[in-house]
């Protein structure tokens, strides 16, 4: 099926391969993440005029995925971290907002859903598949239903107005049972987001609870993970974070798993009940469901591609990000991590090997070089390692706030007066109520947007209960 501008794609739908106005080909790229941005941004500053370049994702921003934790606390406003398409792209780049739900290799063209539920076709001489991914679900019984993630804005402003309304509910309440349940909340997974969203939640909620005129010792939060804190990363940052936790009152419990999840509360491995009305999933995540059905090699739930980032036998696509399996130079035989650092890189080689594979130029492999991370803790705590020196305390807060504004397209001065602002005033504990659990669900391919309520998504909860 195709369409042109008339569906308000504005892109010359129904142009083939090559026979475009003009003569100039055409690059598609799907996804508008930390690898699809860049590669955007890489290719139209090499190719200039001579070629169209069109991006293809479910919003018309750009977000920073590792300052969701401070949105979630209220510390950053969801704004900031939303950074504008049309603001920051080179002139020239057209955006299709929609979610791409088919990919036609042998006609080289691209299908998508626009936010109106219409449906446009676009061919490609070029594609580069740059999807991310999404929550990585387990057979736990009552994970999709009762756990949410922590993948996009209205996962993140969902989650805010639920530990603020947990927080009132408990204060309400005349049961203790009931207000302790409520003052529980579960974090599954200690990697980067896990760790984060754990040691800015509890400053939050505790917070909360002064205001409300509850006791810090009634707010708990527990960290559940099946390995260490942070683990495969440098053992300073899981050492320091785990550290933090445990003096802010976090219980980290590692080596444990969750084997059951219900309305009241989550069942452990080794029996425990822990009564809560709040799980939030952070295991990790797998790649986009839209790479399953493209019909290319796999390897790891991965699109198989060479160290130029092109697919082995199609030398019109390409793959970077959580979607590709990039063969790391630094570890022979294994991929590349799924991480922002790597996407962003890849997103940028990407860009740059399909502008030469226009012209006939050298392409080049993915190399990269381990700079060092960052997570932030919260208050004036962080552990860095920029360039394996360990820091811990104010200095790594230094280092890892520089990193991020340095790292951010845009915003940057509205994001650091949010910084400022939290650090001489209370934060607002108002509940929007703009985004409903069932907007929200964890099986989600697109965690971006959220879904409308008449879709087949698990109910809200019942009235009240969360």
């Amino acid at each position: 099926m195709t369409r042109g501008d008339e569906d308000g794609a504005g892109i010359g739908a129904a142009d083939r391969p090559g026979e475009r106005a003009g003569g100039r080909p055409r690059v598609v790229v799907v996804g508008g993440g930390f690898a699809g941005y860049n590669a955007v941004k890489a290719l139209a500053r090499t190719v200039g005029d001579t070629a169209e370049v069109v991006l293809v994702s479910p919003t018309n921003y750009f977000l920073y995925l590792p300052l969701l934790p401070e949105v979630a606390s209220g510390v950053v406003e969801p704004r900031r971290i939303s950074v504008s398409l049309a603001d920051t792209l080179p002139r020239g780049v057209s955006h299709a907002q929609g979610e791409v739900d088919d990919v036609d290799l042998e006609g080289r063209t691209v299908r998508w859903m626009d936010p109106e539920g219409r449906h446009h076709t676009t061919g490609y001489d070029r594609l580069v598949l740059a999807v991310g991914s999404v929550h990585k679900l387990m057979p736990i019984p009552g994970l999709s239903r009762y756990a949410h993630g922590f993948r996009g804005i209205p996962e993140a402003l969902y989650v805010r107005d639920h530990l603020i309304r947990q927080i009132d509910l408990a204060a309400g309440a005349d049961d203790p049972e009931e207000r302790r349940a409520r003052c529980t909340f579960v974090v599954v997974g200690a990697g980067y987001t896990g760790t984060e969203v754990a040691a800015q939640g509890v400053l939050f909620t505790r917070d909360l609870a002064r205001s409300r005129g509850l006791d810090d010792d009634a707010v708990r939060w527990l960290l559940v993970t099946r390995g260490e804190v942070l683990s495969g990363l440098d053992p300073h940052l899981g050492r320091t974070a785990a550290r933090v936790l445990r003096e802010r009152g976090v219980e980290v419990r590692t080596g444990e798993t969750v084997e059951e999840a219900t309305e009241d509360g989550v069942r452990l491995r080794g029996g425990e009940q822990v009564p809560t009305r709040t799980l939030v999933w952070c295991v990790g995540v797998r790649p986009d469901p839209l790479i399953e059905g493209v019909g290319l090699e796999l390897a790891e739930g991965r699109l198989v591609v060479d160290r130029t980032l092109q697919v082995p036998g199609h030398p019109d696509v390409f793959a970077c990000g959580d979607a590709a399996a990039v063969p790391d130079p630094g570890r022979p035989g294994q991929y590349t991590a799924m991480t922002a650092q790597h996407a962003e890189r890849q997103g940028k080689l990407a860009g740059r090997n399909v502008a030469a594979s226009l012209s006939g130029g050298r392409r080049r492999p993915y190399r990269h070089r381990d700079l060092g991370f960052v997570v932030d803790l919260g208050s004036t705590d962080a552990a860095a390692n920029p360039l394996h020196l360990r820091l811990a305390g104010l200095p790594a807060k230094a280092v890892a706030r520089g990193y991020h504004l340095l790292s951010m397209p845009g915003n940057r001065l509205r994001t650091a007066a949010d910084w400022l602002l939290d650090a001489v005033l209370p934060r607002q504990s108002t509940q929007l109520g703009l985004v409903r659990s069932v907007s929200v669900p964890l099986d989600s391919s697109s965690p971006e947007v959220p879904h409308h309520p008449q879709m087949a998504f698990p109910p809200e909860r019942s009235s009240g209960a969360r």
